[in-house]
């Protein structure tokens, strides 16, 4: 494999984060919930061999159809994402698993707006990350929303070595980002598809796997 070099956060702060703040905007998304439903017992029945009666079927509740979003409406019903049991353990397969979640949850945060978790998957001085979520909050600011930006994360490889710094090298490719103003006009130029590594450094700890540093690979 061909050698690249590893520009950090910080390296990358004055010239990435800015493309990155224009970049990182997000959509939106509902979720959708059913009711329950009870019955009744007649007093006059006690006395007497209950009788069987059919209760109404309740209808299965479907999934809400995900709908992404467009210059008509913000992204509805977007699937929320699951971090699987093997990304909770301090393993290869674990931080690969984790890695893949943590990007997950960047396409959903473009999608949605909502950086809360995000954040939680992230240390504080993470410079990348934190341009990444603030880049995200800009982008809902003032009823804007994303059409498009979704990340995919097609390769991964982490290693994890007792006593060493774990680390995560990632393909990561997103679509062309539109930000839209709440008419549906483009706020700006569309940002162009990318497609691009990056090394994601993590510690493990009580709560599992966090982002400490985020950079790109040239």
């Amino acid at each position: 494999m061909t050698s690249h070099k590893f520009f950090t956060a910080r390296h990358l702060r004055a010239a990435t984060i800015a493309g990155l703040a224009s970049a990182a905007l997000a959509l939106s998304g509902c979720n959708a919930g059913g009711s329950p439903g009870g019955t009744d017992t007649s007093p006059a029945a006690v006395s007497q061999t209950p009788t069987a009666t059919a209760s109404p079927t309740p209808s299965p509740t479907s999934t809400p159809a995900y709908v992404p979003a467009s210059a008509s409406g913000r992204a509805q019903n977007v699937p929320v994402p699951v971090l699987p049991d093997v990304g909770k353990t301090e393993t290869k397969e674990g931080l690969e698993a984790f890695a893949r979640y943590w990007y997950a949850t960047l396409s959903y945060a473009y999608e949605t707006g909502d950086t809360q978790k995000l954040d939680t998957l992230s240390e504080s001085y993470c410079v990348f990350c934190r341009g990444l979520s603030d880049g995200v909050a800009a982008a809902w600011a003032d009823g804007r929303w994303i059409s498009g930006g979704k990340v995919e994360t097609p390769a991964v490889s982490a290693v994890v070595v007792p006593g060493e710094k774990a680390y995560a090298t990632i393909q990561v490719l997103q679509q062309a980002v539109e930000i839209r103003k709440p008419d549906g006009a483009l706020y700006q130029e569309p940002t162009k598809a990318t497609n691009a590594g990056s090394r994601a450094d993590a510690t493990f700890g009580p709560s599992g796997w966090v982002i400490s540093d985020l950079g790109l690979i040239r």
